[in-house]
């Protein structure tokens, strides 16, 4: 059984969070917890974005970004893997510079110091020199970037399946093992 936590900040993207959290709730046969916090522009964007409200059923729980006592904020509380999807510039440097300002870079901090899973999925695009030695400065410490890039080698012909190629990739990264489009099969 896997704890994991689900970050959502303010960027553009917030169906890759919504699709991750489906997936994860999806396997909730080995999954303990999805702790999901959301940012103040994280939870606007997402209601934007998605039109729906922010409820899901068991196994996810909800903290609030403001919230240092949460469990998350602490290594001892053993959460195997962390996504922030999708993931502003700006926190992405607040993690690359180690400024813990809030519960979702607190618990990015926690999980680079405890060498675990943390997956960020910027969606911006072009990327300028700030942001990319940030990434370098991330990856250093340990984390994985993975950008919100759809494929189509499976030839996507849905919007759902175009982000299901991203999608897929974070829930493989945060280490389940699922079934999807893998280049030189046949589509799934």
């Amino acid at each position: 059984m896997q704890k994991v936590i689900v970050a959502v900040t303010g960027a553009s993207g917030a169906v890759y969070a919504a699709r991750v959290i489906e997936k994860l709730i999806e396997l909730s046969a080995r999954v303990d917890e999805v702790a999901v916090v959301f940012s103040e522009n994280g939870k606007r964007v997402w209601e934007y974005e998605l039109n729906r409200e922010i409820t899901f059923g068991f196994p996810v729980k909800l903290y609030d970004n403001n919230d240092m006592f949460a469990p998350m904020a602490s290594g001892s509380a053993g959460y195997n893997a962390m996504v922030v999807v999708p993931c502003t510039m700006g926190t992405l440097g607040r993690i690359a510079s180690g400024t813990s300002n809030d519960l979702i870079v607190r618990a990015a901090d926690v999980m680079l110091k405890e060498r675990r899973k943390l997956v960020l999925v910027p969606r911006e695009a072009p990327y300028n020199l700030i942001h990319l030695q940030n990434m370098v400065t991330v990856t250093q410490a340990g984390a994985v970037v993975l950008p919100a890039s759809p494929s189509f080698y499976s030839r996507p012909s849905t919007m759902d399946e175009l982000i299901d190629t991203v999608s897929d990739r974070i829930v493989e990264m945060l280490g389940f093992a699922i079934e999807h489009y893998r280049w030189g099969h046949e589509k799934i």
